[in-house]
């Protein structure tokens, strides 16, 4: 893939990443905005989702920290393409990724012994994001409305067998691409085996679009075993200040 290509598809995440924001927020009842150069959202946005997004990476602090809530705590921006240092603004770095992209028609490897289908009502997501959440309070992300979004499709990775719920993850169409993201497998299941199953179920919901994403650490070479590659970078800022 050449520079240019790389960049666009750097650039398509992004937007991807960003309509994914727009739809948890907007499910909350929480208005946010395009713009030219970044997403925000002038009300404090749900756990652990940023209240700006950075979409081209000539983006710059005064397109969008003037528009969002910093005087309150918990403030966070993405910055999409690691360029950004908003340090001098009070923010300190929480951590680095790194976009992912898997293109269309790629062979998914089998997941036996899994099936998927999608969380269609507030019980079954309610059991979903507590398995997401690995136990304790769960926080207020995922609510009922996001069922009804047509560009979301919130997945239940089940057991043939006795349909366990072993895993789950989140699809979004945007920007011509399909995002993945909150992907998890409980204790005991086969981390590959949930990829492939999202994978699949990612190819039927939405046939002949590529796949991206953003993972970091440990959760990344899951990803480039299932056939992603690593786009460029990306930072998430928290203000502290």
């Amino acid at each position: 893939m050449t520079s240019s290509g790389t960049t666009s598809l750097h650039t398509a995440a992004a937007h991807n990443n960003a309509e994914w924001c727009a739809s948890v927020c907007r499910s909350h009842g929480i208005a946010e905005t395009f713009g030219e150069t970044a997403w925000w959202s002038s009300r404090r946005t749900p756990p652990y989702y940023p209240d700006a997004v950075t979409l081209r990476p000539d983006a710059v602090p005064a397109d969008f920290l003037g528009r969002i809530d910093t005087a309150s705590a918990g403030c966070s921006v993405k910055d999409s393409f690691g360029t950004l240092d908003l340090a001098p603004h009070g923010f300190a770095e929480l951590f680095d990724a790194r976009w992912i992209h898997r293109p269309a028609g790629l062979h998914v490897p089998p997941a036996p012994g899994l099936r998927t289908e999608p969380v269609l009502t507030s019980a079954q997501l309610h059991d979903w994001a507590t398995a997401w959440h690995g136990g304790g309070e769960v926080p207020d992300v995922f609510r009922p409305a996001l069922l009804s979004d047509p560009s979301v499709r919130v997945l239940r990775v089940l057991s043939v067998h006795d349909d366990e719920l072993l895993g789950g993850a989140v699809l979004n169409l945007g920007a011509g691409l399909v995002g993945l993201s909150n992907i998890f497998h409980m204790d005991g299941a086969d981390s590959a085996a949930v990829w492939s199953a999202t994978l699949t179920a990612a190819d039927d919901a939405f046939p002949g679009l590529p796949v991206v994403g953003y993972e970091r650490e440990d959760d990344l070479a899951p990803a480039l075993a299932s056939g992603f590659s690593a786009l460029g970078p990306l930072r998430i800022w928290l203000r502290t200040s």
